[in-house]
């Protein structure tokens, strides 16, 4: 029991700050901010779409949010009227709810926000979650990281989804692709599209985020044509000499194939 309110305590805060489903699976619907802003929700893809697979998609995203809410309130019912065993149980089943990997079956729907939003304000509540964070990305061994990587997703989602117009959207984009990317995710196309988020968001601001997408769609993803693309960009819109070498030798290297 132990063990499990150390990680519950902290996880269990985070998540209850955040109304409507867990912060790893956005709601589809618009959240207004302080500033005024609202998440859009992105565009339904055109073409030749199976809509069967995006309702099913959308239905294990409603599912997950019902399923993760009743837990949580089946165990405060439990707490309220003492029954610390079953509010034990439901503790450890939301823990393992939590723990298990998730995937995000399609991009487009429930979550990676679209690529025009503009970072306009500073805002206190968010800057706190972006720190909050922070204090748990990258920090332990063992379970105890593969724990602490999903505490600082939660709040980097719940970041996006509630203020999508403050000034952090950039940097939040940016360490939810570290995220994905590492190894409590290896979710390699949900990392590269956050990266590009990070600098199709922040459009003055220098940082590897377009050169760390273009290494996952050239090493991980093997998507050619898309990693020359953006060492293409990296070349025409980074300042970082050691990021354009690198650029210019796997644009010289993929060309020779």
């Amino acid at each position: 029991m132990t063990s499990l309110r150390r990680f519950w305590g902290p996880f269990c805060c985070s998540l209850l700050a955040i109304s409507g489903g867990q912060a790893a699976d956005p709601p589809a619907s618009s959240s207004p901010d302080p500033s005024g802003g609202s998440l859009t929700t992105p565009p339904k893809p055109n073409g030749n779409v199976n809509r069967s697979e995006i309702e099913l998609v959308e239905n294990i995203i409603a599912a997950r949010r019902t399923y993760q809410t009743t837990l949580e309130k089946l165990r405060t019912f439990y707490i309220e009227n003492g029954d610390n065993e079953r509010a034990r149980w439901a503790e450890e089943e939301l823990l393992a709810f939590h723990r298990i990997l998730k995937q995000s079956y399609r991009l487009d729907v429930g979550d990676v926000p679209p690529p025009n939003m503009v970072p306009a304000f500073n805002v206190r509540e968010a800057n706190e979650l972006y720190r909050r964070a922070m204090l748990y990305k990258d920090r332990g061994f063992g379970s105890d990281f593969l724990d602490n990587q999903r505490r600082a997703e939660l709040l980097l989602q719940q970041l996006l989804t509630q203020y999508p117009r403050c000034d952090k959207i950039s940097d939040a984009a940016y360490q939810l692709g570290d995220i994905y990317e590492s190894r409590a995710f290896r979710q390699y196309r949900r990392a590269a599209a956050y990266f590009e988020r990070s600098f199709q968001w922040s459009k003055g601001t220098s940082t590897d985020a377009r050169l760390r997408a273009a290494r996952i769609y050239d090493k991980s993803l093997a998507e050619r044509a898309r990693a020359i693309e953006l060492y293409r960009e990296v070349k025409e819109n980074d300042t970082d000499s050691a990021r354009i070498q690198e650029a210019d030798r796997r644009l010289a290297e993929l060309s020779a194939r």
